[in-house]
């Protein structure tokens, strides 16, 4: 290894150990054909372990994919999704299923009752009804309470985790639109790459 490239390296390791910061890639001018990337990349991934994404979409997504840009609130309800999935013991899947549902059923907004607009009685991120059981309004629009309660509907479906999305989120959802799901599942599965570690 050339002593330029070597001393670069051990900076790099020295800076991320004593001040923990990661400088980004080394390029080296005089020799372009060395890529010291990944040494850098290991610095600043070695407290974050990465998502198996091929966890994330193990059958591949189905149809069109929608996306939509979020807003704080709306990462907001994305991480509490997350974290009600961890603290049900349930794996990086069951968070996609989760997210893309709640894309799908509130686009990630924690919503109140919305009058004549109202789908019944439904509210909260994953449009859950009190007449049907899901609980008071109070807790189905706590996003811990209603992720969870979502959650446990998702383990009485028996093979969820080898159904496609929008068969698991519609076996407990029961939705007149049992299709529309599925456009989420990319995005999901991106929010979920992104955040189940940070």
């Amino acid at each position: 290894m050339n002593s330029i490239i070597r001393n670069s390296v051990l900076g790099i390791a020295g800076l991320a150990f004593a001040g923990g910061v990661a400088a980004g890639p080394l390029t080296d001018t005089h020799t372009p054909t060395v890529d010291t990337t990944p040494v850098a990349a290991m610095a600043v991934q070695a407290d974050k372990p990465a998502v198996d994404k091929a966890k994330l979409i193990p059958h591949g997504v189905q149809g069109a994919q929608s996306r939509i840009d979020l807003s704080d609130e709306q990462v907001a309800s994305t991480k509490a999704i997350i974290a009600a999935t961890k603290k049900a013991g349930m794996d990086e899947r069951a968070a996609v299923v989760s997210i893309a549902t709640a894309l799908q059923e509130s686009k990630l907004e924690n919503l109140g009752h919305l009058g004549d607009r109202n789908d019944h009685d439904s509210q909260g991120l994953f449009q859950q009804r009190p007449s049907s059981g899901w609980g008071t309004v109070e807790q189905i629009t706590d996003p811990e309470y209603s992720t969870t309660a979502f959650l446990k509907g998702l383990k009485q479906v028996d093979g969820w985790q080898d159904m496609p999305l929008t068969k698991a989120a519609q076996t407990v959802q029961v939705s007149a639109y049992p299709d529309h799901y599925a456009q989420w599942e990319q995005q999901a599965a991106d929010l979920v790459a992104k955040h189940w570690n940070s």
